[in-house]
């Protein structure tokens, strides 16, 4: 096994697992705080971080190792599968927070599928990342809109934070979708790093939010 020698792969790759890692520490986080409070709740969640930190991990494999050009396209495919499962249940989670925590389960159903759509795209269109951009970005903007009308009218404690986070990720996603930013700072970053760096940023606050509203009926 050898390790790939472009630096701004180099660093994608370290960023991904940073992102692993941070996804991680928040599902073991979400668990410990949510589990007693909203098991439902809690396992939505969990399955959106838990399955993005699959897909980072993935994302290292993909950008941080050497080896051919199939072998990189065959596991480009499980990362698509979990990065579009992820990003359907965020989008379960947020209509569960913003249903005063509950969901219809042909509501869960239509998400997944459209979540495996996603996946269908892919493997059609295996070079179209900026698909992943849109699908990431609508459900980025329904999420925003969701918690900002929590926000005012009160009834979510942290819509503040998930707002922020969600800002974030939506700043993030702007960046990978332009191949030309990049960044010196020691080391070499591109728009997939950065991404990644900002991206951490964002759950940080998702996670925060997420935590405070588990406390705040933990407290009731």
């Amino acid at each position: 096994m050898q390790f790939i020698d472009i630096p701004t792969e180099q660093t994608t790759a370290i960023t991904d697992i940073l992102l692993a890692l941070v996804s991680a520490i928040g599902v073991i986080w979400i668990i410990r705080t949510g589990h007693r409070i909203d098991r439902q709740k809690t396992i939505i969640w969990t399955f959106a971080f838990a399955l993005l930190m699959v897909s980072a991990i993935l994302g290292a494999i993909a950008h941080g190792i050497k080896m051919s050009g199939e072998t990189n396209k065959l596991i480009w495919q499980p990362l698509n599968l979990f990065l579009g499962l992820s990003v359907a249940f965020f989008a379960i989670g947020v209509i569960y927070d913003f249903q005063q925590f509950r969901i219809q389960k042909s509501v869960v159903i239509l998400i997944l599928t459209l979540g495996f759509i996603f996946f269908a795209v892919t493997l059609i269109f295996p070079d179209l990342f900026f698909v992943f951009i849109v699908y990431e970005a609508l459900t980025m903007l329904f999420a925003l809109t969701s918690y900002l009308i929590l926000y005012v009218k009160r009834k979510f404690t942290g819509a503040n934070y998930m707002t922020i986070g969600i800002v974030i990720s939506i700043a993030a996603a702007y960046v990978q979708s332009v191949e030309s930013f990049s960044l010196d700072l020691i080391w070499k970053f591109d728009h997939n790093g950065l991404f990644h760096l900002i991206q951490i940023i964002g759950l940080f606050f998702l996670f925060s939010g997420l935590v405070k509203e588990f406390k705040s009926r933990r407290v009731q």
